[in-house]
């Protein structure tokens, strides 16, 4: 065994040296056997072998193999393509100059040299953000759609998608592959794979529509597809909403929170009446629904719910009412995307945060959420959603309901988040309650050390001008509470609060002043 292992070695780095001394002239036979011996290295051991073809500076060489045509094309592409499995490999493929004449390849009518081009292609820009600049320069888009649009076969199909798919990661080339005229082609698929229960059309559906969902990411290609709201993939693609086909119900939601990527695109698509497809669909799956699905159309009425003029519209569509039903979801991804679209949707809308926030469901499982420390990204919107109920509707109703539901001690926890805004947002929320309701929340500051955070705040270096004016603010509004007010006396509050007199923000110095005018007072 261990023989044969030094025997490849040896056989390698001669065929290397061989190959090395033979494509000067090339002589095809010994080239041919050189190829052979390498792909037998690569198939043993792929890492080992293809350090050692990087060692010898071999991959430099490989252009002018490609140049000429003949029996030994495929295996220099199919040794490419087997050396590019390789992270490490990629950026000298690139370095090589591998990539002109590999996509010239792609016009070749030998099924195999296409078939192990595709392959070497795919595998250089997987991952590779150089190689992906590298594309970019070369018209490989073009190239690639031109091919597509005479493939009839599945596999050369499919071949070509893997090639397309790591490459419209770039947003440079998701435009040249819009202006080749990709989409169209994507959307025959989908037109001839739709009713399709074959397992090969099932897949290429899935992958001609993720790939046209990919397009959209780019901002460029995404505004071109829309067409100011006219256009025809736009439209396309919002017939997938109400499809049966679950994977296109997926990327027609997907393709709609893409397009709701800019204030004007979710104006015009809330005026033109796409809030009600989604509800309709997200209705579809309330019960044993596909999570996938609902992720989707939440994150698509999320985003369509961030311009103002938006908000009112869709809340009088019953959005908020839609969206409840899946409370009792108990999947992360969808409680995530549940929290964002209430939180944009009451935003200055303060009868809906009004009528939310005294929803006691509602309000026990965002206390439940604000738990979730498994799910930090539900813990935070559970937190902030919390907070802008408050915030925004400025009800003791809605003040009394966080409170019964011990949502208090959470709030004065986002005080101490890593996270400006959401150190902000709990303090404006907890300044309410002590403005609207102190007697009540009175147990929960006390127990939850709200005194001792505010001192923290206002006596650390590196907390914000807001922060520090938020927490005098809030200072002041407990003062009316005996416990509380013991509390900051015992803290030394007055000394803390003189020194920021002087602070170089003018709102928290005026505010230091206030502050230590009311401490003295009630001293």
């Amino acid at each position: 065994m261990y023989l044969c292992i030094y025997l490849l070695a040896d056989n390698l780095s001669e065929a290397l040296k061989t190959l090395k001394l033979s494509s000067a002239d090339s002589a095809t036979d010994s080239v041919e056997s050189c190829l052979d011996c390498l792909l037998k290295a690569l198939a043993h051991n792929n890492v080992e072998a293809s350090e050692k073809i990087q060692q010898m500076g071999v991959l430099p060489m490989m252009p002018s193999l490609l140049a000429t045509q003949n029996s030994c094309t495929p295996k220099v592409a199919n040794i490419i393509a087997e050396v590019a499995k390789n992270e490490f490999m990629r950026s000298p493929c690139v370095e090589a100059g591998l990539i002109p004449p590999l996509v010239q390849l792609l016009n070749c009518k030998d099924q195999e040299v296409l078939l192990q081009t595709g392959r070497a292609l795919g595998n250089i820009c997987y991952d590779s953000q150089s190689s992906k600049e590298q594309f970019a320069s070369t018209n490989i888009a073009e190239v690639l759609v031109r091919l597509f649009r005479k493939q009839a076969e599945h596999d050369k199909k499919e071949m070509i998608f893997e090639v397309l798919a790591p490459l419209a990661e770039n947003d440079v080339i998701k435009l040249q592959l819009v202006e080749a005229g990709l989409v169209e082609c994507l959307l025959d698929v989908v037109g001839q794979t739709v009713d399709s229960e074959r397992e090969e059309d099932v897949a290429q559906l899935k992958t001609a529509s993720d790939l046209m969902v990919l397009l959209l990411l780019g901002d460029e290609s995404m505004q071109k597809l829309f067409e100011g709201g006219k256009g025809s993939v736009f439209q396309r693609v919002l017939s997938w909403v109400p499809s049966n086909n679950h994977q296109l119900q997926l990327a027609g939601a997907l393709a709609i929170a893409n397009f709701a990527r800019n204030d004007g695109n979710c104006i015009h698509m809330v005026d033109t009446g796409i809030v009600q497809r989604l509800l309709e669909l997200l209705d579809r799956h309330v019960e044993e629904g596909n999570v996938t699905v609902q992720h989707a159309a939440l994150s698509a009425l999320r985003n369509l719910a961030i311009p103002v003029v938006n908000k009112a519209k869709m809340l009088s569509a019953g959005v908020a009412d839609v969206v409840l039903k899946f409370l009792q979801s108990e999947m992360p991804p969808v409680q995530f995307k549940l929290l964002g679209t209430l939180r944009m949707l009451i935003d200055t809308q303060a009868d809906a945060a009004d009528q939310l926030g005294t929803n006691r469901k509602l309000v026990e499982r965002l206390v439940e959420w604000c738990e979730a420390k498994d799910h930090a990204g539900v813990m935070g919107e559970s937190n902030r959603l919390l907070s802008a109920l408050i915030r925004h509707s400025k009800s003791k109703e809605v003040v009394r309901t966080v409170i019964q539901c011990g949502g208090v001690k959470h709030l004065v926890t986002m005080a101490t988040s890593e996270h400006m805004i959401m150190q902000n947002e709990a303090l404006v929320a907890l300044g309410l309650i002590a403005a609207l309701d102190l007697d009540s929340a009175e147990k929960d500051f006390v127990g939850a050390t709200l005194v001792q955070v505010l001192h923290k705040l206002l006596t650390e270096e590196k907390s914000a001008p807001e922060i520090k004016y938020n927490s005098m603010i809030l200072i002041c509004s407990v003062m009316g509470s005996e416990p509380l007010h013991k509390e900051v006396q015992s803290l030394a509050f007055i000394d803390v609060v003189s020194k920021l007199r002087s602070h170089e923000n003018k709102t928290v110095a005026h505010q230091a002043s206030l502050t230590e005018q009311r401490l003295t007072a009630q001293s």
